[in-house]
């Protein structure tokens, strides 16, 4: 994505646009537009690259729950679509595109994140093939104890509220960053391909163990003490970049 100014944003009830991608709610599923630009990187491209295409989700399950995930209630958190199924289609991909499972959530807040958090891990995966959804956040707030959460989804958008075990550590990144995740005392967690390897935050793709059942989840790591650091945020423009003009 592109970071714009404030000119480049439009939002309804229903809809997002900022510049020239956008995403509606339309018919029940979740429509998104995107043309963008793909900053050179090393091992991926030399030039930039215009990017173009469309992501549709169709949900399975639909939520109107939220989670407060600070004592305060300024950040919150809420999984829209626990479970769906998404069809990408762009020019960029092999074959224009693909099908496969899918997940939305949003999360939103009076201020900045890194001001209230030291970072959190969350964690998303499916019991066996299309079998129920599993979610787990686990956050650790700048004050109070951490909130440490584990849903599962059927087939309506209640969840039932999961026992989490303690967090075990994963490996870290190319920068180092401490991740982790929940898993039973008597197994361990793996690290089965690297999605993402920032300064400040992973995803990756891991395997764990809840109740003695073994889950492939996509995992992700936000170290909020780096986020705030001026050195990172120097380095943001690099991977990421900035067009302040609408357009």
């Amino acid at each position: 994505m592109t970071e714009r100014g404030q000119a480049s944003l439009d939002r309804g009830r229903n809809h997002l646009r900022i510049g020239s991608s956008g995403m509606v709610m339309h018919d029940g599923r979740l429509v998104i537009d995107f043309t963008e630009t793909a900053l050179p990187w090393p091992g991926q491209r030399l030039l930039p690259r215009r990017v173009t295409g469309r992501v549709e989700l169709h949900p399975d399950i639909v939520s109107d729950g939220y989670v407060d995930l600070d004592s305060e209630g300024r950040h919150v958190w809420s999984p829209r679509m626990p479970k769906a199924t998404a069809i990408v289609s762009c020019d960029a991909l092999p074959g224009g595109g693909w099908r496969g499972r899918a997940y939305h959530d949003m999360n939103y807040g009076q201020r900045p994140v890194e001001q209230d958090f030291i970072g959190w891990d969350w964690a998303r995966g499916n019991v066996g093939t299309g079998g129920d959804a599993v979610i787990l956040y686990d956050a650790v707030p700048r004050v109070g104890p951490p909130r440490r959460l584990a849903l599962r989804y059927s087939t309506s958008g209640t969840p039932d509220i999961l026992d989490l075990p303690a967090r075990q550590e994963l490996p870290r990144g190319f920068w180092g960053v401490r991740s982790g995740v929940a898993c039973d005392v008597d197994w361990s967690p793996t690290l089965v391909k690297r999605l993402e390897d920032s300064p400040f935050y992973t995803r990756a793709c891991i395997e764990t163990t809840l109740a003695g059942q073994r889950l492939e989840m996509v995992h992700e790591t936000l170290d909020c003490r780096r986020l705030s650091n001026p050195l990172v945020r120097l380095m943001l423009p690099f991977r990421m970049p900035r067009r302040a003009r609408p357009g």
